[in-house]
């Protein structure tokens, strides 16, 4: 069991007031299997006048706010303590074959929606190649999740600056480079191209690598992974292609759904404001382990 500090900061600096602001974010984690939130605050400033904190289709907390006050600079900041035991998958061995997991998907709507593809995981017949040497006929579930794992860490050039939130699947599987966005974005194409579910999990890794280990990709921000399901009996398996790992206690969950889009930390309309300049800040400290 880890035991986490997590602190995310979100700053907004207007060049002209913004008379009025509605805000809509995924920015409360969620509990889930391994996860436990012990407490959460979200402090905005302004105050806005109105606060609705709801549950969305996939289960995650949304906290949508209004600010009607003239105002430069709009702050969020999430500070949780979240409690992670995250439970070991089974051998890979011992997983269903991959396309056992495709034909059960299909019956069970829960699952079902995350084998569709989304905007930004349309997968195209160089995607579903990618994806088929992986999974060979009769190939074992997590057997084949954990070559394409690697193989996408291996493939890709991890560099910031170079896509966007709008950057898709395809696009990615020409460049081969991006951030941990476009990394999962790739790995839930290929899934998608074989029928099976694959979710976007967005989140948090832990800032400083346990001792010996190097320091991974996408620590001191927000970061994303894929979630993939092994069936009725094992449930949801969690992978992270940016630093190829198989999801264990060094990561924090914020929300899941099909795409980037689904889980976005914060969007939404303002009246005034100009240009603007954007802060974020992330620390994800263990202080019991």
């Amino acid at each position: 069991m880890t035991l986490y500090r997590l602190h995310h900061t979100t700053l907004y600096d207007y060049a002209a007031p913004v008379v009025l602001g509605t805000h809509y974010m995924h920015l409360l984690p969620r509990d889930r299997p391994g996860q436990t939130i012990r407490e959460a605050q979200l402090d905005i400033s302004p105050a806005p006048e109105t606060r609705r904190d709801e549950i969305d289709h996939f289960g995650n907390p949304t906290t949508t706010v209004a600010i009607t006050g003239a105002h430069k600079q709009f702050a969020v900041a999430l500070s949780a303590t979240v409690e992670v035991r995250q439970p070991p998958p089974p051998a890979p061995e011992d997983t269903l074959r991959w396309e056992a997991i495709a034909a059960k998907a299909l019956l069970d709507p829960d699952v079902a929606e995350y084998c569709l593809p989304s905007d930004l995981t349309t997968p195209q017949n160089d995607i579903a190649d990618y994806a088929a040497v992986s999974f060979l006929p009769g190939r074992k579930m997590l057997t084949g999740l954990l070559e394409l794992n690697q193989r996408i860490f291996s493939d890709m050039t991890y560099r910031g600056g170079v896509t966007s939130n709008a950057t898709t699947a395809a696009q990615t599987v020409v460049t081969r480079i991006g951030v941990c966005q476009d990394y999962a974005h790739f790995m839930l194409a290929c899934l998608r191209a074989l029928g099976l579910p694959g979710r976007y999990v967005s989140g948090y890794l832990r800032t400083l690598s346990p001792p010996g280990e190097a320091r991974r990709r996408g620590a001191d921000q927000s970061h994303a992974w894929v979630s993939s399901w092994l069936g009725p009996d094992a449930g949801w398996v969690d992978l992270d292609p940016t630093n190829n790992l198989l999801v264990a206690d060094e990561h924090v969950t914020l929300a899941w759904g099909r795409d980037f889009r689904d889980v976005s930390p914060l969007r939404g309309i303002i009246l005034g404001g100009g240009r603007h300049t954007l802060k974020v800040g992330v620390d994800l400290e263990a202080v019991l382990t």
